[in-house]
């Protein structure tokens, strides 16, 4: 499924904390986008995504973005983050709950619909983002980030 595309637009993602994470920032860094779920047999994974992102420290990025498309998430972003970090630790970078593939998604989500013909179809689907802003891959629910198919491709990227 990985293709050559034009250089991503810019992508602007609120943070669940408050402020914003900007795609810009992020560039010259593989980033591993994750539509997560607090409520979801794989929200397993959120251990696996922290992992990867200590693994990468500053050198890429592990980005969740809760989302309710699948109806197995909490109700605020207060929920979620809280959650999230007593359960998981999670420092990893997290958005405002978003919709990724019903209804009005993300402008991120849209790109990678009308250029990729990707859209998620559940919980725990990643996106790999190369170091140029481009789109390298995506992955179901199934691999773990720790898993060899996501880590190698991720670490493969780095610089």
């Amino acid at each position: 499924m990985a293709t050559a595309t034009p250089d991503a637009p810019e992508f602007v993602f609120p943070s669940i904390k408050g402020g914003d994470f900007k795609f810009s920032d992020w560039r010259g860094k593989p980033v591993l986008v994750v539509n997560t779920a607090s409520m979801c047999g794989f929200t397993r994974q959120y251990a696996g995504m922290q992992s990867l992102a200590d693994l990468l420290g500053t050198r890429g990025v592990v980005l969740a973005v809760p989302s309710e498309d699948f109806e197995q998430e909490y109700g605020s972003e207060d929920e979620v983050a809280r959650f999230c970090e007593m359960t998981f630790g999670l420092k990893l970078p997290m958005t405002k709950i978003a919709h990724v593939a019903k209804g009005e998604v993300h402008p991120f989500f849209a790109w990678l619909r009308d250029t990729q013909g990707f859209v998620p179809d559940w919980n725990f689907n990643k996106v790999l983002i190369g170091p140029d802003g481009n789109f390298v891959a995506a992955f179901g629910s199934d691999p773990d980030p720790m898993d060899d198919e996501i880590k190698g491709r991720v670490l493969g990227l780095l610089a």
